[in-house]
Parts: structure tokens; sequence; C-alpha cells
């Protein structure tokens, strides 16, 4: 299965929850933001160099405590790299490793559509407050064009002081809603290269995380 993680804005930890949600479904996380990558690169061929035909995925997916296909971040490569090859390389991951999820450039830019187009459902992540809807729903619909379902929406960095509207969400949304809350453990998590389930598997945000692998899960279950 292949899940986009998508949002409607930068800044609101979408690859924090990728890469958490890849670690809770034991996935292949897959750095599609060609332009700015925020995802661990480590050595060796990334994307990039998968998309300009330079090197082979197998070569290019690097393990650890979560798997990773990272994705370089020099202009040069952003350049050569065909994003046309982009759906191909998501589905070879998919037949070699079973999950993928994808951590999708923020807003709705043209490269967006291309792992939404490829995904059997999407993961919406948004800003716990009531004006980041209207984004989401821009979101929304243009997985729905490209027949992405939302398996679930994850309502981000949320605090005591946010009241999330969690109702208003999942209603208007019409997806289940994990609140994630504003935990530095989720926030280190990628650099460390450490999951929040690892690193705090009793916390709330561990439990969230394990909630949208739940609605992930599911979705799968009615795709079948």
């Amino acid at each position: 299965m292949i899940v986009a993680v998508a949002g409607g804005k930068g800044g609101v930890g979408k690859t924090t929850v990728a890469y958490n949600l890849g670690a809770a479904l034991d996935a292949v996380v897959v750095d599609a933001d060609l332009g700015m990558a925020d995802l661990p690169r480590g050595r060796g061929p990334d994307l990039h160099d998968v998309l300009a035909g330079q090197a082979d995925v197998s070569e290019a997916v690097r393990g650890g405590p979560v798997s990773l296909l990272p994705c370089g971040r020099s202009l040069a490569g952003a350049r050569a790299a065909d994003v046309r090859e982009l759906a191909a390389v998501l589905r070879r991951v998919e037949s070699e490793w079973s999950d993928v999820v994808v951590d999708c450039p923020a807003g709705l830019r043209a490269d967006v559509g291309v792992p939404l187009a490829v995904a059997d459902a999407c993961v919406l992540v948004v800003s716990p407050r009531r004006f980041a809807l209207a984004d989401a729903v821009r979101t929304r619909e243009l997985a729905r064009e490209l027949d992405a379902g939302v398996a679930g929406v994850a309502l981000n960095r949320t605090t005591d002081a946010d009241d999330p509207p969690t109702g208003v969400f999942r209603r208007v949304l019409g997806a289940p809603v994990s609140t994630v809350p504003a935990d530095p453990r989720v926030g280190r998590s990628v650099e460390a290269e450490r999951p929040v389930g690892t690193a705090a598997s009793e916390s709330v945000a561990a439990a969230a995380v394990r909630s949208l692998a739940a609605s992930v899960r599911e979705c799968r279950r009615t795709r079948r």
C-alpha cells in the first residue's frame, strides 16, 4: 500500500508525521520533496539519482530504525531528476517492500499530484487551528480528484491552549482525526532517527501515531 502524507502548508510537521507513521506501519518512507528534502540523507545514492537513471531503487533505500528512500538536496540533483518517473519508482518500492509512506511536498504544487495519483490513500497533516481547515479541504479535494481517499487526519503539534476543534475537522474532512501533541520527542525524532514509538512508547504522542496507523490499516482493509 502507498500512503501519501500531504499538507496544505509547509511547517506543519508533515515530515515528522510521515517518519513516525512509517515506523508504526513498518513501511519505507520516501522523501518525495525533490526541491526541499527533509529526511536524513546519509551516504550513497538517493531519489534524485534514481529519478535521473543513475541508481537503482534497491541501492537507494537504506535501513535503520525506519527504512528510508532519502532525497538529495542539491539544485543540480533536482534539475536532473525526472519527476515523470516518480510514480514508477514508488510502485517499485511497494513491490519490493510492501508498504510505502510518501512525504509529499508542501502545498498544492504540481509535483504533489504525482504521489497522490499513485497513492492508495493519503493522510492530511494540519495545524490544530480553524483557519487551517480551508487548506486541508483543498488538499483533500485534490486527493479525491486523483482517487486517493483520506485515510486519516493528523492535527499536529497541539497544546492544551489550542483546544483543537477535532470534531469540526472530522466532520468536514470525513476521516478519523488523531491529535498529535507538541511533544519535543516527536520534533527530535527525524534528526535523531528515533521514532517516538521507540523513544517514548507510552506517551500520548506515540498513542496518537498508533491511532493514525490504525486508521491507515483500516483503510487498506476496506479497499480490498
